[in-house]
This record gives structure tokens, C-alpha cells and sequence, in this order.
């Protein structure tokens, strides 16, 4: 539980912070606190959508059937893009949201 808790923190600083250079327009003054919640919405809702759109199908590997959260064997580079894209859009939905302007 607590492995899960620091991989979710982690990963989504990391999605976050690539969500939010990819996002048009200047986010500079956006907290990071907020940035990390962006990412961890950008990790759950891409894994999601990536399974719904094409991991559903995938046949088992490692002894196990793919799932949302792993859904190939090894690194799903596909998945992390739809992963930092929705992030992308938290971002700029949680700066409309917060009030923040463009620097």
C-alpha cells in the first residue's frame, strides 16, 4: 500500500511536470501541488482511456491477463502519451478552474 502511495506521488509529479510543458499557452505560476494532482488525474483517467480504446483486448503474458494498469509486458510507451496528454488537459483545465493567466 504504501509502495503504491510513493509510486502514485512520483509518477505524478513526473506526468504532471511533462503535462504541463506540453500544454499550450505559460503555466509557470501554476503550484505544484496542483501540477501532481493534474498528473495523478493524467495517470488514471489515460490509463483508463488507453484500455478502453485498445488494451482490452490484449492476450495474457507473465502468467496473468492484461489489466488497465498493465496492460503490455515491459514499458507501454502508448499508454504514458495518452497518460501525459490528459494531463496536459487537467492542466489547463485546473489553471481555467484556479483563475490563473498566461505570464
Amino acid at each position: 500500500m504504501l509502495w503504491t502511495i510513493i509510486v502514485t506521488i512520483v509518477g505524478g509529479t513526473i506526468i504532471g511536470l511533462i503535462g504541463k510543458a506540453v500544454a499550450p499557452g505559460d503555466r509557470t505560476k501554476f503550484p505544484l501541488w496542483l501540477t501532481i494532482v493534474c498528473g495523478i488525474v493524467g495517470m488514471l483517467v489515460g490509463s483508463l482511456l488507453y484500455w478502453v480504446l485498445f488494451g482490452h483486448n490484449n492476450k495474457p503474458f507473465d502468467g496473468h491477463e492484461a489489466t488497465w494498469d498493465n496492460a503490455t509486458n515491459g514499458i507501454d510507451w502508448l499508454r504514458h502519451l495518452w497518460q501525459i496528454a490528459v494531463a496536459a488537459v487537467a492542466v489547463i483545465a485546473a489553471a481555467a478552474l484556479t483563475g490563473r493567466q498566461r505570464a
